[in-house]
Formats: structure tokens, C-alpha cells, sequence
């Protein structure tokens, strides 16, 4: 815990500087992944807009129905790319997904647990004298997934297996920096940006690279089923 959150503490400027510094480069990674993800998003749906059905803006005089069905279509283009994918294919990208989303969430329930006491229905498990972090369900969430789909060997089940076997490593992932040092570290500067930045990079980047090839996909069965310029 940092010395600002002890009554009476007075945190040291060199200290100060530090966390302020890692704090910028947290945030700083935050707004890169967003904004890769952002323009991912865009891009495909200006894609569509051109290769697609939609009527161009220099060809309609209504814009806002224009963007609407380059949208809907962006989206059939992904719905689309997923169905096409392989069960590998498929397992990989929920895993990626659940992965970032409950990363996202644990993080931001986390924070605010520390500073109100809990959040909604989340607030910390404490066993008598002992703190349950939440790489304990994760490990066991990990296990129990990925021992299904060993046993299994089902390659239909992996889709369904895989957000479980996700959610496990990212609830574990969270915490590695305390299982490294076997202390609580999680709010330290080490805690935080070996941990957040690292996990945050490789699971956007991941993400970013399979779901273009699963647009692609898309684009080869969506848009041939319409004639470019068609409104």
C-alpha cells in the first residue's frame, strides 16, 4: 500500500516522482491499446464502407443511413469471419477476448475495492487471518479448463472451454508479480507496470493480429455476396 493511503504518511518526493512516472507510463500503454483497438475498428468499417454495398458519401445525401449500413455490415463481416474460422481458430480468439475483458475488469474492481471497500457485489475474501487473492480461483479455473480439453481431446469443446481457461490465466496473470516475490506487490510500482503493462501489450497485440485475419475472412464471403456501390 502506498504511504499517501496510511494516516499521517508523507510520501517522499523521490518516491512521488517514481510512482508519477509509472503512472504515466501505465497510462500511456492504456491509451495506445485503446487506440489500436479504435483504430482497427474504423479502419474495418471505412473498409466496408468502400469495398461494400453502402453508397459512398459523395453518392448519398443521407450520410448518417450511409454509415449505419457500413456498420451493420462491419459487423456481418466479423459474425461472419468467426463462423468461417476453425475450432482452433475460434478457441484462440475467445481466449485472447476473455482474457483482455476480465484483465479489464479485474483491474478496474480492484481499484475501486481499495478505495471504497467493495464494488457492487465484489469486495475482498478474507479466511480468518488469511486474504484470498483472486489468482487462487483463477489457478484453479486455469486447471480445470485446460484439464477438460487435455482429457476431452474434443476439438468442438475447445470454443467453450477456452473463455474459462482465459478468465483462469487472467485472474492468475494479474497476481504473478506476488507470486514472483511471494510478497504483496500488486500496488507497487513493480507490481504495477511489469505486471499491467506487460499484459495489456501482448493481449491487445494478440488480439489486434487474429481478429484481422478473421475480418479478412469476412470481407471474402460478405462482400462478394454484394455488388460494390450497390445502395
Amino acid at each position: 500500500m502506498r504511504l499517501p493511503h496510511l494516516p499521517g504518511a508523507v510520501e517522499p518526493p523521490l518516491a512521488r516522482r517514481r510512482r508519477l512516472r509509472a503512472e504515466r507510463r501505465t497510462w500511456a500503454l492504456a491509451v495506445a491499446a485503446l487506440g489500436a483497438g479504435g483504430a482497427l475498428a474504423v479502419s474495418e468499417v471505412l473498409r466496408v464502407w468502400h469495398r461494400g454495398s453502402a453508397p459512398l458519401l459523395a453518392d448519398t445525401d443521407d450520410p448518417v443511413a450511409a454509415g449505419a449500413e457500413a456498420f451493420g455490415q462491419a459487423l456481418e463481416v466479423a459474425l461472419r469471419g468467426y463462423q468461417e474460422g476453425s475450432e482452433h481458430e475460434n478457441a484462440l480468439l475467445s481466449l485472447l477476448g476473455s482474457f483482455t475483458l476480465t484483465w479489464a475488469l479485474v483491474r478496474s474492481s480492484t481499484h475501486l475495492i481499495r478505495r471504497r471497500g467493495r464494488w457492487g457485489p465484489f469486495r475482498d475474501i478474507v479466511l480468518g487471518p488469511h486474504h484470498i487473492h483472486h489468482f487462487v480461483p483463477g489457478i484453479g479455473l486455469a486447471f480445470l479448463a485446460g484439464g477438460a480439453a487435455v482429457v476431452s481431446r474434443n476439438d468442438l469443446l475447445d470454443p467453450w472451454l477456452a473463455p474459462a481457461f482465459g478468465i483462469g490465466v487472467a485472474l492468475t496473470l494479474d497476481e504473478s508479480a506476488l507470486l514472483l516475490k511471494l510478497d504483496d506487490v500488486y500496488w507497487t510500482e513493480e507490481g504495477i507496470v511489469s505486471v499491467q503493462i506487460s499484459l495489456a501489450a501482448m493481449a491487445m497485440l494478440s488480439a489486434l493480429a487474429l481478429a484481422l485475419r478473421v475480418l479478412r475472412r469476412g470481407e471474402r464471403v460478405v462482400l462478394l455476396e454484394a455488388p460494390a456501390g450497390a445502395g
